[in-house]
């Protein structure tokens, strides 16, 4: 079994989707209709076929008839491979007799040439561009003659889609498959890059008298940073420096749109859907809805007459959507109609029931959900009252139909087809006015079984059943001939004809073998009589072209005596729209042919106005009175505040005219708006927002600076005569005697990060009002660094820090993820402290967010009961190659632990240059109960490794031909650091001091042969280190020394705990003293008067303050 779809081209470019052909299994018979007694001489329709020879495969087609009296018919069939997703075979036909014969093309535009689709240019119908297949080559081919002959062209882009000008037959805007849109002023020979990384279907042409250039483009774009702009410019002319901006702001994507007078978007506020209006391309406002309808989506339905329709889902609603109807600007929106249902579209799109006749000014069809029953209502006002369809009083046998209003009524299916060669299920005509064919059923809701089709000929006053099954039906002959053909999942022979507005109906053979009809081309020209139907005999036949010509089933054509007059009216009541409306008809059953000459409305009479010519203005509901009341949420007597004292202003009466309503006076100024003097009043409700509503301005990459617009609206006031000062929060403030200039925002630039409090105070002679905004200005962080010590001790407080860059003023916020905690703990502050209960390795994580940036970095954590430590440094070739960042630390230190050949080892490489490392020794697991033997081993293994290291012996290669060798530096922060008191004692200090004292014993023992001059330099550094002693004692007087004489190791005790960081800082001054003392050593053999002079020095250092 085959499925076989449709694609035909539909307006300027667009390509539309049919419904898959299902073939049936059985075929039945006609369906039972309204007949009239067949003729004798009832006239025969002349028909021919054609078969597409060759296409049996075929799946899609893609038929075009340019109409206006033209006799040529394009059909371009393809084979569409859904398994790879593409086009494997084509073929184009031509005809130029209206479908008679068809002429195979292929050799004309390349017989290995595979066709995708075809476009017709809407201006000029002989231009037509046919696009290639991408998967085979990018290319286009144009003909200006019809068809008869085509240009390739090659393409350096997948062209998606075209769009082609309204009124320029050469303008087309071709958008591609990498979301660039391309321009052309030649018919598609040449293109020009307009813009990348456009929304696709959000691009559009100037409209023709709104636009100041022809070639001006409407698009929806992106920005390298992710956000969606508006933007416009010329087709030719759109580099950077000649786009712009109509809406100053990032918009959400796919909300753009164009049409008619109106521009749409959309933008992003609070988490809530705000959603803005350009009339007539003035500045864009902000639309208002009432003031809980809290949509979550909203749909433009239609902008034709000079109001906007709008579908909004509102915040309760799932499967309905309310309909809203606006003023001429499209700035207030009203409720027109509740819970109107949805249907899916093949696509999956969410279709509307909401149709409005053709012809009739006012008049829509709805279908409403109520009380879990969808029932089909009808208006004649733009939805000011509704009421249901009355059902017919008979079917098509006679008997009577008892449907009692409102329990029982008509209900109509108001899907619109998907296949404009189809009818759908209901169809009307603007050229006959008051007739309606639809797809319906009797009862007391929509349902979608055992359905028929229903026409009304008064407008939908009173309806009639014609066919006992769906059908499709056409209008021929400007609407003054009806054309019935059954659904296509059956196949027929058959069509039936009706003069008389479907009361009676003539059969029609047009075709010899039963057909599936997949689709109808009807009304070729007003002086050609010609239908061609397309289609299948079977599910593998080759697609069949029936050409019907229907000029002999009129015997003339129509004179003045065929006409009848028809008053447009609602059960009875003529005034609609306020005028009443005249329309010609041709006489039921009368076989004459309009022509083209032909006029529908006779004359149109302004009606007096009344009540329900007026619906509710903007924050008023009819009540069940009947009459417009405030709503709780409006209050009516507020005044703008952009009105003035000494100024006017329309105070609303709570009505306001249905837009193109044709009333005259009556009731008409009792319910228009008055115009009154502005009040001098005090300010009141005054409001402080950013212009896109967001309380985090953007950053800019490329400088350190924020850009912000502030936007001030007073409620009420005299604002001409208001004062108003701001205060940015930075040291900045301003002040304005003239509010009215400042709804396109006051721009400041912020040129810090921070939390700024900005203010605003209006006030005049009557009073004053405040308020305050809170501005997050931040930017993004690029790196975050967490600080932590490698190993603590259990149960002992440690500090954990996180340096962030670029540094942030009260805008950061972290996350602190420690240990298994399913938790984070949050924290403005870049610190924490927290204590680990339990031994073993912990991963400490931190995140930080500032703005729309969220870095992290992670560390872990050993914990111990007691450790032992050293520090580390290197021979001078490794900062050479230490680029200094944790990748390299983590495997400098992995070689190093590699080195010692040892299990318990934690190595820990310092950030910067010069390079050091700490190495612990961690006992082993669960040591607790035998303490003291672990502490030996510790020191054991910590001896062993510092007479290696001593020794260099413990090296590693960082390159070929590069080693480094690993010293000890003989300065350790905690030689065995426990969690008792008796261990905390600093004997780094006692360390220096015994240095001293050894260094200079050994100087006078090596230097005692020297002369004098040695001697009392030798001197001099015993009275520096008796001197380093006493200050040691001075600084800390619980000092206590005494020497291990096995290990020569000093263990101190002191009262009072040491400051790490100030014991670091302190040990690295002695370091450098060292250091001098040292180089004072080697220069001792030079020069006894040098050395002298250079101890001398050293001497005259303040040491107290050194240390």
């Amino acid at each position: 079994r085959r499925e076989v779809s449709l694609l035909t081209c539909h307006g300027a470019g667009d390509w539309i989707s049919v419904r898959p052909r299902v073939v049936a299994r059985r075929w039945t018979g006609e369906n039972k209709a309204r007949k009239g007694n067949n003729r004798q001489d009832e006239p025969k329709l002349s028909s021919s076929t054609f078969p597409l020879t060759g296409d049996s495969a075929h799946n899609h087609a893609v038929v075009y008839w340019s109409g206006q009296n033209s006799s040529v018919i394009l059909i371009l069939t393809k084979l569409y491979d859904f398994h790879i997703g593409s086009v494997t075979e084509s073929t184009l036909w031509r005809s130029t007799d209206y479908g008679s014969t068809y002429e195979r093309m292929n050799d004309k535009v390349g017989s290995k040439t595979v066709l995708s689709y075809l476009y017709v240019c809407p201006t000029n119908k002989r231009k037509i561009m046919v696009l290639t297949d991408p998967e085979f080559e990018s290319s286009i081919l144009i003909s200006s003659d019809e068809g008869a002959s085509f240009q390739k062209y090659r393409l350096t882009f997948y062209v998606l889609s075209l769009l082609f000008h309204h009124t320029k037959e050469d303008w087309a805007l071709a958008y591609s498959h990498d979301q660039k849109l391309y321009s052309s002023v030649d018919f598609g020979r040449k293109w020009q890059l307009v813009h990348e990384h456009v929304t696709p279907s959000r691009f559009y042409w100037s409209v023709l008298g709104l636009d100041k250039e022809s070639d001006l483009v409407h698009m929806e774009a992106h920005t390298p940073d992710g956000n969606v702009q508006y933007v416009t410019c010329r087709a030719l002319l759109c580099s950077e420096p000649n786009r712009e901006y109509p809406f100053p702001g990032y918009v959400d994507i796919n909300s753009l749109i164009v049409q008619d007078d109106y521009i749409f978007i959309q933008v992003p506020t609070s988490g809530r859907a705000t959603y803005y209006v350009s009339y007539k391309r003035e500045q864009f406002i902000q639309i208002k809805l009432p003031k809980y309808s809290l949509p979550k989506d909203l749909h433009i339905v239609s902008t034709d007459e000079k109001q906007v329709f709008a579908a909004v889902q509102e915040w309760n609603q799932n499967d309905t959507y309310n309909l809203y109807l606006s003023d001429t600007r499209g700035i207030y929106f009203t409720l027109a109609l509740e819970n109107v249902k949805t249907t899916r579209g093949l696509g999956g799109n969410q279709n509307l029931d909401l149709y409005e006749v053709a012809g009739i000014k006012g008049m829509l069809i709805a279908n409403k959900r109520q009380d879990n029953q969808v029932k089909t209502c009808i208006t004649y006002n733009k939805g000011r009252d509704w009421r249901l369809l009355q059902a017919p009083s008979s079917d098509l046998d006679g008997n009577d139909i008892h449907c009692i209003l409102p329990f029982c009524s008509l209900h109509l299916q108001l899907q619109m087809s998907e296949n404009p060669y189809l009818s759908g299920a209901i169809s009307t005509k603007s050229s006959a006015p008051g007739i309606i064919v639809a797809t319906g059923n009797i009862g007391p809701e929509l349902s979608y079984n055992n359905v028929g089709m229903f026409i009304s000929s008064d407008a939908g006053n009173s309806w009639r059943q014609i066919f006992e099954e769906e059908h499709n039906v056409w209008f021929l002959d400007k609407g003054g001939a009806l054309v019935a053909v059954k659904q296509p999942t059956v196949p027929t022979r058959n069509l039936w004809i009706s003069f008389d507005e479907g009361r009676q109906w003539t059969q029609h053979s047009f075709s010899s073998v039963p057909l599936f009809v997949d689709g109808v081309l009807v009304d070729a020209g007003a002086d050609n009589q010609i239908m061609t139907f397309f289609g299948h005999f079977s599910h593998r036949s080759e697609w069949q072209l029936i050409k019907i010509d229907y000029k002999s089933i009129f015997s003339r054509k129509c004179t003045e005596e065929d006409y009848q007059t028809w008053h447009l009216h609602n059960q009875g009541e003529p005034c609609v729209m306020g005028q009443k409306q005249i329309y010609m008809k041709r006489r039921p059953g009368n076989y004459c042919m309009l022509g083209k000459d032909y006029s529908r409305i006779l004359s149109a009479e302004s009606c007096i106005c009344r009540a329900h010519d007026f619906e509710c203005d903007y924050g008023y509901e009819r009540r069940g009175d009947g009459n417009c009341r405030p709503a709780f949420w409006f209050n009516p007597s507020t005044v703008s505040g952009s009105c003035s004292h000494g100024q006017n202003y329309l105070n609303s009466t709570g009505y306001r005219k249905v837009v193109l309503n044709n009333c005259t006076k009556g009731v008409k100024e009792m319910y228009t708006a008055r115009k009154q003097q502005c009040p001098n009043r005090s300010p009141k409700g005054l409001q402080l927002t950013t212009k896109d509503g967001k309380l985090l301005p953007p950053w800019a990459p490329t400088s350190p600076l924020w850009s912000i617009w502030t936007r001030l609206v007073v409620l009420e006031g005299d604002s001409l005569r208001t004062n108003i000062q701001l205060d940015f929060g930075d040291g900045t403030a301003v002040s304005y005697s003239n509010l009215s200039w400042t709804e396109e925002g006051i721009k400041h630039v912020y040129k810090a990060a921070g939390i700024f409090r900005v203010s605003a105070l209006a006030e005049n002679t009557l009073g004053y009002d405040s308020t305050t905004l809170y501005l997050h200005v931040t930017c993004p962080v690029e790196h975050v660094q967490l600080l932590a010590p490698f190993v603590v001790i259990k149960n002992k407080e440690v500090n954990i820090s996180a340096v962030v860059l670029p540094s942030h003023s009260r805008t950061v916020t972290y996350f602190w993820w420690l240990g298994n905690n399913s938790e984070p703990v949050i924290s403005l502050d870049g610190s924490i402290s927290h204590t680990f209960s339990s031994e073993g390795m912990h991963s400490v994580t931190v995140q930080v967010a500032a703005g729309n940036s969220i870095l992290q970095d992670t560390r872990t954590i050993a914990v111990k009961e007691f450790f032992k430590s050293l520090l580390l440094s290197f021979s001078p070739n490794l900062d050479e190659f230490n680029p200094d960042i944790p990748e390299w630390r983590h495997d400098v230190s992995r070689v190093i632990k590699k080195s010692l050949l040892q299990e318990q080892l934690l190595v820990a490489v310092f950030p910067g240059v010069p390079s050091a490392a700490e190495l612990f020794l961690l006992p082993c697991k669960n040591q607790s109960e035998n303490r003291k033997k672990t502490e030996d081993e510790l020191e054991k293994a910590s001896d062993i490794i510092i007479s290696a290291l001593n020794q260099n012996l413990v090296e590693f290669e960082l390159k070929p031909g590069v080693r480094v060798i690993v010293y000890n530096t003989q300065l350790t922060l905690a030689p065995l650091v426990d969690s008792s008191p008796r261990h905390s004692s600093s004997a780094m200090l006692m360390l220096l001091s015994v240095v001293f004292l050894g260094l200079a014993v050994f100087l006078i023992y090596k230097f005692k042969s020297l002369d004098k001059s040695i001697t009392v330099a030798m001197h001099m550094l015993l009275c520096l280190q008796m001197q380093c002693e006493m200050t040691l004692r001075r600084l800390w007087p619980s000092f206590l020394c005494r020497r291990h004489m096995r290990r020569s190791v000093i263990k101190t005790q002191r009262k009072r705990p040491l400051n790490a960081l100030i014991f670091t800082r302190r040990a690295a001054r002695c370091c450098y003293l060292l250091n001098k003392l040292l180089i004072l050593e080697m220069n001792l053999s030079k020069s006894a008067r040098e050395m002298g002079r250079k101890l001398s020095l050293i001497m005259n250092m303040d040491f107290s303050s050194l240390l």
